[in-house]
């Protein structure tokens, strides 16, 4: 079962617990009804957009740079070792192959099979979520560098 912070913890643990070269895009197309299953899966399940986003100066999230990566507002009450502090952009999905992605949405795993950083949340997601998931952050604009 998905939690409200799940899937942003996941995406914010794997992109800080690699460091991978450009990765090519997929090269198949999501329809419409995959990419709107995905969006409600990352934006009203896991709710990504709550440590992926960043907030504006009255606390709200800033709809301009959606899912483009912010500081960590969370902190656990007791030191957790290796703690990430940023969580990484995930519109357009940068960094990651669609294989990859799978691996972390379905295994529970980083990218190449290494333990995933707190505070990310690990999943067991069915292969047709975490490829909703993907289609969806791919449909968004990536953050300009």
């Amino acid at each position: 079962m998905l939690t409200k912070f799940g899937l942003s913890i996941l995406f914010l643990t794997v992109a800080l617990a690699i460091s991978t070269g450009p990765a090519k895009p997929s090269t198949r197309s999501a329809d419409t009804s995959e990419i709107e299953r995905g969006r409600y899966l990352v934006e009203e399940v896991a709710k990504c957009a709550e440590c992926h986003t960043p907030r504006n100066a009255q606390g709200e999230l800033d709809r301009h740079a959606w899912l483009q990566g912010a500081p960590i507002w969370i902190m656990p009450v007791k030191h957790i070792a290796n703690w990430a502090d940023r969580a990484p952009a995930l519109a357009g999905f940068p960094g990651m192959t669609d294989e990859q992605g799978e691996r972390v949405l379905e295994q529970g795993t980083g990218p190449e099979g290494e333990t995933l950083r707190p505070p990310m949340h690990i999943y067991h997601m069915s292969h047709a979520d975490a490829k909703a998931i993907i289609a969806y952050l791919r449909s968004l604009p990536q953050a300009p560098h």
